[in-house]
């Protein structure tokens, strides 16, 4: 698990900090009636987990430090949206038309309880990792431990880089107080005089750290690497920057405001969604503050003033901490300082090894990409043989998140200047990445790409792609269908499967998708014809809850009866319920659940409990897979879509039933060595105390075993 170069994610080595707190951990706030496990609660625990791979003596320490940078971005990116989408939900009540959680007030009371307790181990965890960095020479140097090399070193750098890059705030003089910037790191200044000889004054700096390094290199000793932060290099040189003031004497601590970070866009989806998208990411830069991260050592005074002036209150999420915040960055810690990882290397999947053709190689059978085992070169390569292949004629796909420089974008601009036809469905609203997407927009505008924006109410999350080529008289058609997005740096750590196909049947049902995103009233009807493909919001959920159904008669009649899930999250009551009532039946249920798990595990009425594990690791299990036992008939399905009342009901989704039976015995057994998994598997169970599985005389890592099961597949 690694981010943003990669993403997300032996117990015996834990640290105390971490195993401790079972005992004391209290039960999960539950939904209503207590049938549910309040999601952001849920996704606390989850990002424990990423905490965990942090505490961890095995994993190499590089990776420790960046996995505390995942959690710290994971858990801003959780007040932005979540924790402000309760405080929204608070203050219009059930008039809004929000989606109510139950008892949000509630909710947000344990968020604050759980945070603090989370950041203190966090504080702990950062402590051991920084004691085994001195044991391996790394040292992270404040500004009160600089030599005189170093000093020199410092005052040079940010005369010729820092100095033009900051502008001190002297925030008593000024009568609207500054909007403190969402994602930004601040010193909160106190000035003074060794003789108090005059009054002390307040001020702000903002650690420029979109413009430059946050952690910068040190000349050191043979064999040593010393590196200071941007903001100790700043809090070293306060007395040159306030030099004017006469004042001698500084405290510096660091603050962090979190805002909220929703866009509030309306239903009308047409040009106007663009000025739309772009009010609110400016507007986003302004939203209400949803919590207030300051070093515990900060100025009393100074923080009250500060709280004061921005108008927060102790019901705002404040987060006391150590000295370092915006542990984000630590995700960019320089690797070239550690010895050097060897990272397993993707493969090409055997069926594409050295042939000439991918289209041709699809036509002949349908094949299955698992990302980051296989390489996503191949999905790359079959846009540039559509791009050129003087007989295909269009290219429509869906696209969601790309890649900063996306190949995908460069494929389908070829295919346009050679005269293919190519329309992308573009999904704007994708969080965080708006801006990105408009930029993408007009890019492939430019280039004479037909682009989608998408439709009333709906984000479109399906992971889609249709080619149609035309030999003589016979038109020939292949696609695929995604769990992932269709990014390449990504794909290099996200866990995902990619089914490339020329089945008719599918393909049929993947050309009504896109016509429905492309007809002017987005009628409902056309998806209706689909035969093959589950979608949402149509008949997805109705799909899953029949098989589901299919199951417990089953179980009733005394047959065989089994279900594997595997997916991001699992929140949707109806569908939760539904598992309930299998369970209750006696079906077998086993899921792999990396986030979110709203359902509870066990009940003393049930015949059989429900096995549930989340494996966080180096790659980020992204993938969504369900299996159902079918009377011995497996139906195994891929899809994009959670098992979320937002993917369910609000998305475009697509999911693909598997009927190539090689296919889909590999996906059975890669299902089975995932719930096999006792090295980096976490039981999920009604407390989700985030204990690891430990039982199996072997000990199964499951990426590990999946690299080498698809690896000897390449030679076999």
């Amino acid at each position: 698990m690694r981010l943003p170069n990669g993403e997300n994610l032996d117990i015996m080595t834990m640290p105390d900090v971490i195993v401790q707190k079972k005992a004391t951990r209290k039960k999960p706030v539950a939904e209503k009636n207590k049938k549910m496990i309040a999601r952001d609660i849920s996704w606390l625990s989850f990002n424990a987990r990423v905490l965990q791979e942090a505490a961890d003596k095995t994993v190499p320490l590089h990776e420790r430090i960046r996995f505390l940078g995942i959690f710290s971005n994971n858990l801003d990116e959780f007040f932005r949206v979540r924790v402000a989408t309760l405080k929204r939900m608070m203050s219009f009540g059930k008039a809004s038309k929000m989606h109510l959680e139950e008892n949000p007030d509630k909710i947000l009371d344990e968020i604050q309880s759980r945070v603090i307790e989370q950041q203190r181990e966090f504080d702990m965890v950062w402590k051991d990792i920084a004691t085994e960095m001195e044991a391996q020479h790394i040292f992270l140097r404040t500004e009160k431990h600089l030599n005189k090399e170093q000093q020199k070193f410092v005052l040079n750098f940010f005369n010729e880089q820092v100095r033009t890059n900051i502008i001190p705030l002297m925030i008593e003089s000024i009568q609207q107080f500054p909007i403190l910037r969402d994602k930004s790191i601040y010193l909160a200044i106190v000035l003074a005089r060794q003789d108090n000889s005059v009054r002390q004054k307040f001020a702000l700096i903002e650690i420029p750290t979109n413009v430059l390094p946050r952690f910068i290199l040190l000349p050191s000793r043979e064999g040593e690497h010393d590196i200071i932060l941007l903001e100790d290099l700043v809090r070293f040189c306060l007395p040159n920057i306030f030099v004017y003031f006469g004042y001698d004497k500084f405290s510096a601590h660091i603050i962090k405001v979190t805002r909220d970070a929703e866009l509030d866009i309306d239903n009308d989806i047409s040009d106007s969604i663009i000025h739309q998208i772009e009010k609110g990411l400016k507007d986003r830069r302004k939203g209400k503050p949803v919590r207030f991260v300051y070093d515990k050592d900060i100025d009393p005074l100074l923080l009250e003033y500060l709280m004061r002036r921005q108008g927060l209150s102790g019901k705002d999420n404040l987060i006391p901490g150590a000295r370092i915040h915006n542990f984000k960055d630590f995700m960019d810690f320089p690797e070239s300082i550690f010895p050097p990882h060897l990272h397993r290397k993707t493969f090409i999947h055997p069926l594409f090894l050295n042939a000439p053709s991918v289209m041709h190689v699809i036509q002949r059978q349908d094949v299955m990409l698992h990302f980051p085992y296989h390489s996503f070169d191949t999905i790359i390569d079959l846009l540039r043989e559509a791009a050129i292949d003087p007989n295909v004629s269009s290219i429509k796909i869906t696209a969601y998140r790309l890649a900063r420089n996306s190949k995908i974008v460069n494929a389908l601009v070829n295919a346009v200047r050679n005269g293919k036809q190519v329309t992308v469905v573009l999904e704007l609203r994708a969080r965080f990445d708006e801006a990105a997407n408009l930029d993408w927009k007009s890019r492939l505008e430019e280039e004479g790409v037909k682009v989608l924006l998408g439709i009333p109410n709906m984000k479109i999350h399906a992971k889609l792609c249709v080619i149609k080529k035309r030999i003589g008289n016979k038109t020939i058609q292949c696609g695929f269908v995604s769990t992932g997005n269709l990014n390449e740096r990504t794909a290099r750590v996200y866990g995902d499967h990619c089914l490339l196909t020329t089945n008719r049947a599918i393909i049929a049902d993947i050309n009504r998708i896109f016509a429905y995103l492309e007809s002017p009233r987005h009628d409902i009807k056309i998806l209706q014809g689909a035969k093959t493909l589950p979608v949402s919001p149509l008949n997805m959920r109705d799909t899953f809850l029949k098989l589901i159904d299919r199951e417990i008669k089953n179980a009733k009649h005394k047959k065989k009866a089994s279900i594997i899930l595997k997916m991001n999250s699992l929140s949707d009551a109806t569908l939760i319920a539904k598992l309930y009532e299998a369970a209750k039946a006696g079906v077998d249920i086993k899921m792999v659940i990396r986030g979110i798990c709203c359902a509870y595990t066990e009940n003393k009425k049930w015949k059989k409990n429900i096995t549930a594990v989340s494996i966080v690791d180096e790659y980020l299990e992204h993938a969504r897979v369900f299996i159902f036992h079918h009377g011995g008939q497996e139906k195994v399905y891929i899809a994009s879509c959670d098992w979320m009342i937002r993917n369910l009901d609000h998305r475009v989704e697509a999911a693909v039933q598997i009927t190539d039976p090689a296919i889909r015995q590999e996906l059975m057994d890669i299902m089975k060595i995932q719930l096999s998994g006792n090295v980096k598997a976490r039981i999920l169970n009604n407390e989700q105390s985030n204990e690891y599985r430990k039982d199996g005389d072997k000990k199964i890592r499951t990426q590990v075993e999946i690299y080498k099961y698809l690896h000897e597949k390449q030679y076999t």
